[in-house]
């Protein structure tokens, strides 16, 4: 027995609201700010859910399915690139992690974009800190498995026979 892709998209989408709704669990119940880097990972994952819905509504042939399919495997490699990049940060000897740097909100009102993004993906001394695990994995960890989990998936679905 196969599952159609359908099915598995609207998986995919339940699944990135399920992280999104954990997510903003950590945030305002248990207070654990996201530091930017964990931002770009919840833009990847809402990309990713939202691709997701759209397939899963719109129930695409052939060609349709290797468009969603390959869009969900960029949007998880490009999540995944930014969560193995905190992950890296996070395994550093405490005097090689880079010092912490203004907060995103700050950054998006005084410094122009092209500042910005090298700002971010050169991650700061808060996206290294460990602030919570669940069997001995920290968040970015976890992240990093989803997003490998939904870019195969993406890649089954778009190379897929019917």
């Amino acid at each position: 027995m196969t599952i159609n892709n359908r099915v598995l998209f609207l998986g995919i989408f339940l699944a990135c609201f399920g992280l999104m709704g954990f997510g903003l669990v950590l945030q305002h119940v248990m207070h654990l700010e996201p530091c930017p880097l964990c931002i770009l990972q919840r833009i990847a994952f809402i990309a990713i859910g939202v691709t997701a819905l759209a397939a899963a509504i719109h129930n695409p042939q052939r060609r349709g399915w290797i468009v969603y399919g390959s869009l969900l495997a960029v949007f998880s490699v490009l999540g995944g690139g930014v969560a193995a990049w905190q992950v890296y940060l996070q395994h550093l000897p405490k005097d090689q992690v880079p010092e912490c740097g203004p907060g995103l909100d700050y950054m998006l009102e005084a410094m122009p974009l092209n500042k910005i993004l090298p700002t971010i993906f050169k991650g700061s001394g808060e996206c290294a800190e460990v602030t919570w695990t669940f069997l001995d994995l920290s968040i970015a960890q976890w992240a990093l498995g989803w997003f490998v989990l939904f870019a195969l998936v993406g890649v089954i679905a778009a190379v897929r026979r019917r």
